[in-house]
């Protein structure tokens, strides 16, 4: 699918409204459809059995700017469940399968940036292996931002788990094992 098409809008949409009654305002983020084709992005959705629309979640890829990103950085972007499906498991599944593709991409980090006002996602990300990172992006400056990273490559000989883990990507390395904005 493509942050373009009908079912992603009207996803797109609803994540607008709860942006806007937590924050005040809905995201203000620019982003082009043709960021998330592969393979330098990907973005997904989830259905129900009947066709129903559940979930959404992409990555672009980001490199060094001067908005923060380095390079080979995966930016996640539009994770969001339906409220009605929340609690199935379907973030998660969903956050797997786009940082297995993002590491299948070559990149060597997955960042995100969500807010204050959505201490579910805190906890998702936390709880996936996301530490709290330098901020980046257009809401950089927000007292509500909170921005996470994760590293998708493991330098050799670094256990995954290690805080040193993705640090630095050793040249022959190859991959190893709702945001707010």
């Amino acid at each position: 699918m493509r942050l373009d098409h009908p079912d992603a809008r009207k996803l797109n949409d609803r994540v607008q409204l709860e942006y806007t009654e937590r924050y005040g305002d809905p995201d203000l983020t620019e982003m082009d459809p043709a960021q998330f084709d592969p393979p330098a992005g990907l973005y997904l959705i989830a259905y129900d059995p009947d066709g129903t629309p559940l979930a959404t979640g992409g990555w672009r890829a980001q490199d060094h700017s001067p908005e923060g990103y380095r390079d080979g950085d995966a930016e996640l972007k539009r994770m969001y469940v339906v409220p009605e499906a929340r609690g199935r498991g379907l973030a998660r599944r969903l956050l797997t399968v786009l940082e297995e593709s993002a590491r299948e991409a070559g990149r060597a980090r997955m960042v995100l940036e969500t807010g204050t006002k959505q201490p579910e996602a805190i906890a998702l990300y936390t709880s996936c292996g996301y530490l709290p990172t330098a901020k980046f992006g257009y809401y950089r400056c927000e007292p509500n931002s909170r921005c996470f990273a994760k590293p998708l490559i493991v330098p050799a000989g670094v256990p995954d788990g290690s805080p040193a883990a993705g640090l630095r990507h050793t040249a022959g390395a190859g991959p190893a094992a709702s945001e707010r904005r």
